[in-house]
């Protein structure tokens, strides 16, 4: 068994995939804060 070197692992494919899952949230997020606040300027 090869000796584990801490850091050594590749993590681009976790990192673009974390970026791309952020970049989703907040992209939905503010597209709900934009639907709520359409909804309670509509029923003033």
């Amino acid at each position: 068994m090869s000796e584990h070197e801490h850091g050594s692992m590749d993590t681009s494919t976790q990192e673009a995939t974390f970026h791309g899952f952020l970049r989703v949230a907040t992209i939905v997020g503010l597209v709900s804060i934009g639907i709520l606040i359409f909804l309670a300027l509509a029923n003033a």
